[in-house]
């Protein structure tokens, strides 16, 4: 019986799979399986995990033609066995031990998914990254985890490596990801997870280190699949509206829309002239599809700086006098 599915993603990273590989080799347990999905990748990726592979027990390379991050983690979700999964990204590491504490976290509290902390690994820097929420080795209630709005919570920490995940949410449709979107696939995920899911925990564990600034890395791309981020916001705002406490919930999901504005406003000379113009007139047109008082009220309590950014940016949809979010025509980091 497969204990642990860990399903870790590779594409065109082959300077970072051997020390993916050794981080999971020292993790290795005869019940744990190593699903190592590769995107098509056109470098030595495919030869190194192959070789790496008869060096991990437990490990299957799965190739598919390139179709994205989220496809892929799919792909290795409907091919896991495992009674809990986990993920990690090809350009990231795990430290010796870390799949037995969490495994051992998800069997004492029993939740439907786990959050952790992290280790951001800029060049030769480290710094602790805490998963925001202070209650930790309890059983709480994901959707109690949502608010406040104008503070982090765990609906703002979306990243899928940082945790694990029973098998029961596959079963019930709660992990697949949303393929249709190139970035912030994970943003959306969150909101399903929290407004689905039955408990979920947080545990403090600093075993995965998350590398920043991989040239690869889709956040730091500059084309149109940046601009995803507001189909992802706009459904997660569709899914509020159908929701029975979506009205409770809407300042936070329009307070990380508007981060998530400002961080792309922020770096706007990465994008070619054209996309720059589509991301101030798509992020204008999705303000001002949002109802007026909400938003007033969520950049009433941002701070001046932030809320002007988003308030000059409305006046392009006509002064955005709202009407209900409804459907709209990735993933930078941004906090809410």
């Amino acid at each position: 019986m497969v204990k642990l599915s860990v399903i870790v993603t590779f594409y065109n990273v082959q300077q970072f799979v051997p020390d993916a590989l050794q981080s999971l080799r020292a993790n290795n347990r005869p019940d744990y399986e190593f699903l190592l999905m590769d995107d098509g990748s056109s470098d030595q990726t495919p030869q190194l995990l192959e070789e790496g592979a008869r060096t991990l027990p437990g490990a299957r390379v799965l190739r598919r033609g390139h179709g994205g991050v989220s496809a892929l983690r799919n792909a290795g979700i409907d091919a896991s066995e495992g009674t809990y999964l986990t993920f990690m990204d090809g350009d990231d590491w795990m430290a010796p031990g870390y799949l037995d504490q969490l495994v051992h976290a998800m069997e004492e509290l029993d939740v439907d998914f786990l959050r952790t902390d992290h280790v951001k690994c800029t060049g030769a820097n480290r710094e602790i990254v805490r998963a925001p929420h202070g209650r930790r080795g309890a059983v709480l209630a994901p959707r109690d985890c949502i608010l406040p709005a104008e503070r982090p919570s765990l609906v703002d920490y979306p990243n899928l490596p940082f945790g694990a995940y029973h098998r029961r949410t596959v079963d019930r449709g709660l992990l697949r990801m949303p393929e249709e979107l190139r970035t912030a696939e994970d943003r959306l995920w969150a909101w399903r997870m929290h407004l689905n899911a039955e408990s979920v925990g947080v545990a403090g564990l600093l075993g995965m280190h998350y590398r920043r600034d991989v040239s690869t890395s889709l956040t730091r791309i500059g084309d149109e699949r940046q601009l995803d981020f507001v189909r992802s916001c706009e459904l997660v705002f569709d899914m509020l509206a159908k929701d029975p406490e979506g009205d409770r919930y809407l300042p936070k999901a329009i307070r990380q829309f508007c981060a998530l504005v400002i961080f792309h406003l922020d770096q706007i000379d990465r994008f070619e002239p054209a996309t720059a113009r589509r991301l101030k007139s798509v992020s204008a047109a999705a303000l001002g599809r949002l109802p007026a008082d909400t938003l007033n009220t969520v950049l009433d309590a941002m701070d001046i700086e932030r809320s002007t950014k988003i308030r000059r940016l409305r006046w392009r949809s006509g002064g955005g006098s709202g009407g209900g979010p409804g459907t709209g025509n990735g993933d930078g980091t941004a906090a809410a």
